[in-house]
C-alpha cells in the first residue's frame, strides 16, 4: 500500500518517542460553561422520578413492608415492594473474562428490591414514583418496615469465623483462587533473610463528581435508556435478558457524565427497577443518586486483608515472595468476586523473583459490593510488594533505591512471563525510577532528612519510593472493540466506536487520531459513541482502555478507509491499485497526479464510503516510579506531603495534557487513599456517614502537595499505536509511597503500625511505638 504524507502522521515534535500534541479539548467549552447535558439534564415530558426506602440495618430478616400510606400522597403515583412486584427481575451478575466464577455466585441471587433478608445498610425495601423527586421523597416517608436485626460482619476476617452467614447453608467464602506455585519450605529455611507482614486495603468509595444515573423512555415497542454509563452495550444486554427482549428494542445512550472511576459499569438494583417499571407503566422513569445515597449504597473499592513473605540472599536477590489475600466483596459476589485475581497476578511487581505464589478468598461481608474502582486490583498488589521492599531494604541495612534496583526485570527480558502467568509486554522500570530521582534532587532531600535526624527540634522528613507494574486493556476475551468510519458529501468523516465517555476526553483525542491518519483537518473528523443505536456492537471504556483499544481501533479503521479510497479510486480510474496513492485526504495517481479526487468527491462519485471492523489489541503493562518526601508532626500526628513525583510509562502518548490531567487526578487519589479516605462502621455495621464528606475526607485543593508529572515512554508492542494505558496510575503507584515516607520519617519498622489511612491518630500512636530499627540506611 502507498500511502504518503506531506508532514508527518503525528506531525508535533517528538520526545523520547512520546507524540507531544496541542489539541484544545473540543468538550472544554460546554462543559466549562455548564452547557453539558446530563442525564438529569433531559427533560422528558411525564417522566417520574424514583425513590427507594432503604434498611437501616446492615443485616436483618424482613418481616414486611408495608407501602399503603405512600401511595395516599399527593404526586406519589406508585410504591411498590418485592411482594408487590412477584415478577421483578433479579440484578444481573457480571463475572470477570477469563475466570470461572458461576460457582460463586450459585445460590446467592441479588434482588433488586430485598425480598426476605438485608445483607447490606441501604439494601432497597421499596421504591416510590412520584411526580418529581420531592413528592417521591414524602412517599418514602410513609412507608414503613419490619425487619429482625441480625449480627452484622463488615471485615473478612469476622465473616470468616462463620458464625454469622449472609447465605443459610453457603459459606462466606464465595472463590478460591491462586497465581503462580506453591513454594518449597527449603526456600524460606535456607534464605538470608526473611520478612513477614501484615495490611489491610481499606474499603474506598469512588466518589465522582456526579452520582450514578439512569433514565428509562418506553416508545412504542422500544425502551430508550439514559444513563452515565461506561459500559452502554453491555448495560443493553443485561436489561434485554431481564425484560425477556431482543437487544434491538432496545436503546442506551450516554450523554456528558460526570466521571466514574470504575464505579458505573453494571446494572444495579435500581436500574432494573427503573426499567422495568418504566415498561409496565409504559411512562418515562428516572433515578438520580443523590451524594448520601452514594455514600451508602454506591460500590466500594479496595477491602483486602494481606499477608506477605518475602525472602532474599545476602546481597539482597529476592528468591520467593507469597501474598495470601482475603478480600471483602461485600454482600453480593458481582464482579468484585473476581478482582482479587488481578491483585495475584499483579503479585510480581516489577521484580525478577523466581517463586511467587499468591493465594486468596474472596469473602461476602454486610457491606455494599465491592466493584472495579481506579487500579482494580492492581493498587492492592503493589501496595503489598513495595512496603514489603522497604521492610526488607531496613532489614538488609541496603537503601531501598539499590534494593529496587538490583532486582528489576532488566529491559532486554521483554516480554517477560512472570511466575504468576502474566506476559509483561515492554519495560525500562530503571529508567522510570531514574528520572523520578532526578525530578526531585533525591540525594538533597536525602540529606536534608539526616540533618533533621540529628536536630531534635526539626519536625522529622521522610522519602518513600514505590515502583509499579499494571495491567491496562483487558483480560483476553475483552481487548477488542468496535467502530467505523463514514464519508459524507462535504469531506467530513464521523466516527463511531463501542467506547463510552465519562472524563477521558474522547471527543478531543479520539477525531485528533483519525484525522492525523488521514491527513486532513481535525475539525473534519466528527466523533460518535456512547449510542447503541448508532454503534451497534461494542465494550465500553475501563480497565484504562481507551486508547491502547479504541485508539488502535480508530487508527485501524482509518487504515481501512485509505485502502478502500485507494481501491475505488484505481476502479474509476481503470489502473491497478498500487498506481493510486494517498496524500491529505485525496487520492491522486501516482505517476504524474494528474488525476486527484478528494474524500467527498470520491463518495459522490463512487456511492456511500464506510468501513467498519472489530479490531482486536493484546495486553499491555504500563509502569513507573513515584517519589514522596513528606513532613509528620509527631505531637499532632499530622502528615504534609512536601513533594509528590510521578513518572508514568503507558507508551505512546497520544494528547500529553490528557495523560497529565490523568496523571494528576489519579495521584489525589492515591493521596486519599494513602491519608485521607477508608469506610468505618459502627458495631452494628452501619457506616458513619451522618455528615457525609465531613465523615468520609476526601482531599482537598488545600491538601494537594507540588506534584511533578513527568513520563518515560516504552512503546507497547500490542498494538500499531504502541499506545498503553495512562488513567490508573497515581492511585497504584502513590499510596506506597507516602506510607513508606511516612515509615522512614518515624523509623518504622513493624509494618501492622501504618495502616491505611494514616490518619493522625494511626500517626501519633505510631510515632510513640517501641522502635527496633535494624541495620542502617
Amino acid at each position: 500500500m502507498q500511502v504518503r504524507h506531506s508532514r508527518d502522521q503525528f506531525p508535533q515534535r517528538h520526545e523520547r518517542g512520546v507524540v507531544v500534541a496541542q489539541w484544545k479539548r473540543r468538550e472544554d467549552e460546554r462543559l466549562l460553561t455548564g452547557e453539558g447535558r446530563y442525564v438529569a439534564d433531559i427533560d422528558v415530558p411525564g417522566c417520574l422520578d424514583a425513590a427507594f426506602v432503604r434498611s437501616k440495618v446492615a443485616h436483618g430478616l424482613l418481616r414486611a413492608v408495608d407501602c399503603r400510606a405512600a401511595r395516599d400522597v399527593p404526586g406519589v403515583v406508585g410504591a411498590w415492594s418485592a411482594a408487590d412486584l412477584p415478577d421483578l427481575p433479579a440484578v444481573p451478575y457480571t463475572l470477570l473474562a477469563g475466570l470461572s466464577t458461576e460457582d460463586a455466585v450459585a445460590g446467592r441471587e441479588w434482588p433488586a428490591l430485598v425480598k426476605d433478608r438485608v445483607r447490606y445498610p441501604g439494601e432497597a425495601l421499596a421504591v416510590v414514583l412520584g411526580a418529581d423527586r420531592y413528592r417521591a421523597e414524602d412517599g418514602v416517608a410513609e412507608v414503613t418496615a419490619t425487619i429482625d436485626p441480625l449480627p452484622a460482619v463488615v471485615t473478612p476476617s469476622a465473616a470468616l469465623d462463620d458464625s454469622v452467614r449472609l447465605f443459610d447453608g453457603l459459606s462466606n467464602i464465595a472463590l478460591r483462587g491462586e497465581a503462580g506455585e506453591p513454594i518449597d519450605p527449603s526456600v524460606w529455611q535456607d534464605a538470608a533473610v526473611v520478612v513477614e507482614a501484615t495490611y489491610r486495603q481499606q474499603l474506598l468509595m469512588p466518589s465522582p463528581m456526579e452520582c450514578r444515573t439512569v433514565l428509562a423512555v418506553p416508545e412504542a415497542d422500544r425502551l430508550t435508556v439514559w444513563s452515565g454509563h461506561q459500559m452502554p452495550h453491555r448495560l443493553r444486554r443485561e436489561l434485554a435478558a431481564l425484560l425477556g427482549w431482543s437487544t434491538d428494542r432496545i436503546r442506551v445512550v450516554v450523554p456528558d457524565t460526570g466521571g466514574a472511576f470504575g464505579s458505573k459499569s453494571a446494572a444495579f438494583p435500581e436500574f432494573v427497577i427503573v426499567a422495568y417499571l418504566a415498561v409496565k407503566l409504559g411512562r418515562p422513569v428516572r433515578w438520580i443518586e443523590d451524594r448520601m445515597e452514594s455514600m451508602l449504597v454506591a460500590t466500594r473499592g479496595r477491602g483486602q486483608d494481606q499477608t506477605v513473605r518475602l525472602a532474599a540472599d545476602a546481597d539482597g536477590r529476592l528468591l520467593a515472595y507469597a501474598l495470601t489475600i482475603d478480600a471483602d466483596i461485600g454482600a453480593y459476589p458481582h464482579l468484585g468476586v473476581g478482582l482479587p485475581m488481578q491483585t495475584a497476578w499483579m503479585a510480581t511487581g516489577a521484580y525478577t523473583t523466581p517463586r511467587v505464589h499468591a493465594t486468596l478468598r474472596s469473602v461476602l461481608t454486610n457491606t455494599m459490593v465491592t466493584y472495579p474502582y481506579r487500579g482494580a486490583g492492581r493498587p492492592e498488589a503493589a501496595i503489598a510488594i513495595e512496603r514489603t521492599m522497604d521492610l526488607l531494604a531496613r532489614r538488609l541495612g541496603m537503601d531501598p533505591i539499590e534494593l529496587r534496583r538490583r532486582n528489576f526485570i532488566p529491559p532486554d527480558a521483554f516480554p517477560y512471563e512472570t511466575p504468576t502467568g502474566r506476559r509483561y509486554d515492554s519495560g525500562n522500570y530503571a529508567a522510570a525510577l531514574d528520572l523520578a530521582l532526578k525530578t526531585l534532587d533525591y540525594e538533597k532531600w536525602r540529606a536534608e532528612r539526616d540533618r533533621r535526624r540529628q536536630d531534635p527540634d526539626a519536625l522529622p522528613l521522610g522519602i518513600g519510593v514505590s515502583c509499579y507494574v499494571e495491567r491496562s486493556g483487558g483480560e483476553p476475551g475483552g481487548l477488542h472493540e468496535f467502530g467505523s468510519l463514514e464519508v459524507h458529501e462535504d469531506g467530513t468523516v464521523t466516527a463511531r466506536c463501542g467506547a463510552a465517555p465519562s472524563g477521558q476526553s474522547h471527543e478531543t483525542v479520539f477525531p485528533a487520531l483519525v484525522a492525523k491518519v488521514l491527513g486532513i483537518p481535525e475539525t473534519q473528523v466528527r466523533l460518535v459513541e456512547g449510542d447503541t443505536d448508532e454503534q451497534p456492537e461494542g465494550l465500553g471504556s475501563f480497565a484504562s482502555r481507551s486508547a491502547q483499544v479504541a485508539g488502535a481501533m480508530l487508527q485501524h479503521a482509518a487504515t481501512l478507509l485509505i485502502e478502500e479510497a485507494r481501491r475505488r479510486a484505481a476502479g474509476l480510474w481503470r489502473v491497478p491499485v498500487d498506481e493510486v496513492e494517498w496524500v491529505d485526504g485525496t487520492v491522486h495517481l501516482a505517476a504524474d497526479g494528474s488525476a486527484a479526487m478528494s474524500l467527498g468527491a470520491l463518495m459522490k462519485t463512487t456511492g456511500p464510503l464506510r468501513v467498519e471492523d472489530r479490531y482486536e489489541a493484546g495486553m499491555a503493562f504500563p509502569f513507573g516510579a513515584h517519589v514522596a518526601v513528606i513532613e509528620v508532626d509527631p505531637d499532632l500526628g499530622t502528615v504534609r506531603v512536601l513533594r509528590l513525583v510521578a513518572v508514568d510509562d503507558c507508551g505512546v502518548v497520544l494528547d500529553p495534557t490528557v495523560v497529565h490531567g490523568q496523571a494528576f487526578g489519579s495521584a489525589v487519589q492515591g493521596i486519599g487513599q494513602a491519608l485521607y479516605e477508608g469506610m468505618t462502621f459502627d458495631d452494628d455495621g452501619v457506616p458513619h456517614l451522618g455528615y457525609g464528606f465531613l465523615d468520609y475526607l476526601l482531599p482537598t485543593f488545600a491538601e494537594i502537595p507540588p506534584i511533578d508529572i513527568k513520563d518515560t515512554c516504552t512503546p507497547s508492542p500490542s498494538t500499531p499505536l504502541g499506545a498503553k494505558g495512562a488513567g490508573e496510575s497515581g492511585c497504584i503507584g502513590t499510596p506506597a509511597a507516602i506510607v513508606n515516607a511516612v515509615a522512614d520519617a518515624l523509623r518504622i519498622v513493624d509494618p501492622d503500625l501504618l495502616q491505611m489511612p494514616l490518619t493522625p491518630d494511626s500517626v501519633w500512636r505510631a510515632a510513640r511505638a517501641p522502635k527496633h530499627e535494624e541495620g542502617a540506611r
